[in-house]
């Protein structure tokens, strides 16, 4: 039987600590798609495609790995596409505290043996967010090795056209 997993994320931008997710989870699937979520209620810096494009690159040697993007409810697409698990990665408490909450709420919503997988991030990463590289890098702080480092220019190139 092959075992299909979701990972999902606005991934805006991909940090090293969604690419560790990414890895060690493809080793516990036959196919582990990557999903890039569509929120209309926030201002990404990169596109859809542009994220899709650049997490592609990023995991091209992984072969269990591919891309996807969706808008709307995440059970609706895990539902329509016959996945096994959901990952979703943890840096802190806090994360638990509001995953578990989604967690619980999608066990209501999955098709019946859906499962939501946990993975504790790496410590090297627990600390980073897509948000706060933004900023450190926006405020031109220094990010290297936090980020993959063909994101890294991807990201000052946008930031220097602002």
């Amino acid at each position: 039987m092959t075992t299909r997993a979701l990972y999902t994320g606005s991934f805006d931008p991909m940090t090293n600590g969604h690419l560790d997710i990414i890895t060690r989870s493809s080793k516990m699937f036959d196919e582990l798609v990557v999903g890039v979520i569509v929120n209309p209620n926030k201002n990404p810096l990169f596109t859809r495609e542009e994220r899709v494009e650049m997490i592609q690159e990023v995991t091209s040697d992984l072969e269990n790995v591919r891309v996807d993007s969706f808008e709307g409810l995440l059970a609706d697409y895990v539902n329509r596409n016959h996945f096994d698990a959901v990952v979703r990665g943890l840096r802190a408490t806090s994360d638990f505290e509001y995953e578990i909450q989604m967690a619980q709420m999608n066990a209501c919503l999955f098709d019946k043996g859906i499962e939501s997988v946990f993975l504790m991030t790496s410590p090297r990463y627990s600390f980073i967010s897509s948000s706060m590289i933004k900023e450190v890098v926006s405020l031109n702080g220094c990010v290297d090795g936090l980020v993959p480092e063909h994101i890294m220019d991807r990201i000052k190139a946008k930031f220097s056209r602002r």
